[in-house]
């Protein structure tokens, strides 16, 4: 069953370079690696965007894990990255066959950024569909694992 999946990183800091530019940047907050399956839909999105802006990953005084991103002064950097659609149970070759079509994946992907940027975070995107660097300084590391229909 294809689902809508976000590698989730609480990062120092964060950025994305194509072509030897950086495209966008953050100081801090949450960098996610978005991927989308042909069968995802709004449900999807809106599933993914309320787990983003609500998940308690960051410190609190007492050092817990009890602040979102926003309350943690954070911003998201969302970078589209297909490969987190990939099955690689079998083999050793991961395939892609449940990853969406790239107007539908970036159309999910722009929808999931605008409404988390209608929620009140400053949300940066990656270059969809180009070939990026990413750099992170993982913070903890603190490395979470969403998918829109609870598979795990």
């Amino acid at each position: 069953m294809p689902t809508m999946r976000a590698v989730v990183q609480r990062v120092k800091q964060a950025s994305v370079t194509v072509d030897d530019t950086v495209r966008a940047s953050i100081a801090g907050g949450l960098l996610v690696y978005l991927g989308v399956s042909r069968d995802d839909g709004d449900a999807d999105v809106a599933y993914l965007v309320d787990k983003l802006r609500n998940l308690r990953i960051f410190p609190d005084e007492a050092d817990r894990m009890n602040r979102d991103v926003a309350q943690a002064g954070g911003e998201i950097l969302v970078v589209s990255a297909f490969t987190v659609a990939a099955d690689a149970r079998h083999g050793r070759r991961p395939t892609f066959d449940s990853a969406a079509r790239p107007e539908q994946a970036r159309a999910l992907y722009e929808s999931l950024c605008e409404a988390l940027a209608e929620d009140g975070v400053a949300v940066l995107r990656g270059s969809f569909g180009d070939y990026m660097q990413v750099q992170a300084v993982n913070d903890g590391p603190v490395c979470i694992l969403l998918d829109s229909r609870r598979l795990f």
